[in-house]
């Protein structure tokens, strides 16, 4: 019996230990923001590890920066916006796009003492959105305000991170924002702003896709779509379990327990969360309509010169499409 209670410890902790081994090492690139809730909870909830990944979830302050992580090949994969792809894609970058992550959520909240209360009154005004390039950028551009007879020199633009917009919202610095959530959502609950517009009522895109680098699909595929599985499996828990999920990532997003609200007291962090993660859209699989709408951003950007091709035709964005995981898992 002594020996009994030595060894079955032993045995469990060298069971452990093999299957820790046994895991093979992947790295995923990922912004806090909202559009990339999948990568988040997929760590969180174990299921890379389900899948035999031990995955070193990294965090970047913009999609530029991921991109040129996953080219240099400190990265397996990575998920955010497709214009940056396509933009590194087209001066020679070995990019693909493997899978879907979620479709777009940008909203504008402009303060309540702008005098902003449609996108054509933004004129004049000073707006916090993402870094030139961005896919918030380029759509802010390229559909919002050319939508609304507004030119991109009429409106003062800041390219900064979500979360110094939501501050500058707070400290008077600009008029407005254009944000995904959670931080649109934090805006409107500490910050005397309200929402006047979002894209995917009127214009839905993919805004996240899941993106690694040729080399590594060619090399590593078993892998590349074991993340893909995991992710599948958490977009699936934020669909049908927002409050369950909000437990595991609200921790990204706002740091204290409770968020203090202007007009409703303290309110728990899961519940703000709980709400953004409601309010998007998650897919892991990229449609036909899907691929058409990525087209147009290529041509956006082309028209706005932040993509040249040599030949100056439109850059062809199946060129950089491999749907190979979603047809094996026939999403």
């Amino acid at each position: 019996m002594k020996l009994a209670r030595i060894l079955v410890p032993a045995l469990a902790a060298l069971a452990f230990a093999n299957n820790a081994l046994a895991l093979e090492k992947f790295k995923i690139g990922y912004l806090r923001v909202m559009d990339d809730a999948q990568a988040m909870a997929a760590y969180e909830a174990g299921l890379y590890k389900k899948y035999g990944l031990d995955v070193e979830l990294i965090e970047f302050k913009s999609g530029t920066d991921l991109v040129k992580a996953i080219v240099g090949g400190q990265l397996d994969s990575g998920v955010f916006g497709f214009s940056n792809a396509v933009a590194w894609a087209s001066k020679g970058a070995d990019l693909k796009v493997v899978g879907g992550a979620q479709l777009g959520y940008h909203a504008l909240v402009a303060r309540e003492d702008s005098g902003i209360n449609k996108v054509a009154d933004l004129k004049g005004k000073t707006l916090a959105s993402q870094a030139e390039g961005s896919t918030a950028d380029t759509v802010l551009k390229g559909v919002v305000l050319k939508d609304a007879g507004v030119k991109p020199d009429d409106v003062n633009v800041m390219g900064v991170s979500p979360q110094v917009a939501v501050q500058s919202l707070v400290g008077k610095r600009v008029d407005a924002a254009f944000l995904f959530e959670p931080q649109a959502r934090i805006a409107q609950l500490i910050a005397p702003v309200k929402q006047i517009y979002e894209i995917g009522e009127v214009w839905p895109f993919p805004c996240m896709v899941v993106i690694t680098s040729g080399d590594t699909l060619k090399k590593r595929r078993d892998a590349v779509w074991k993340s893909l599985d995991a992710q599948r499996d958490a977009i699936a828990l934020l669909q049908k379990k927002p409050a369950e999920a909000s437990k595991l990532i609200a921790g990204y997003f706002i740091a204290e327990p409770t968020l203090k609200t202007l007009k409703h007291g303290e309110v728990l962090r899961e519940d703000v969360i709980r709400d953004a993660i409601k309010s998007q859209t998650f897919t892991p699989k990229i449609s036909k309509k899907d691929q058409d709408r990525m087209q147009e951003i290529s041509n956006i950007l082309q028209e706005q010169g932040a993509l040249k091709t040599r030949d100056g035709k439109p850059f062809d964005v199946n060129s950089i499409t491999d749907l190979s995981w979603q047809n094996a898992r026939k999403l």
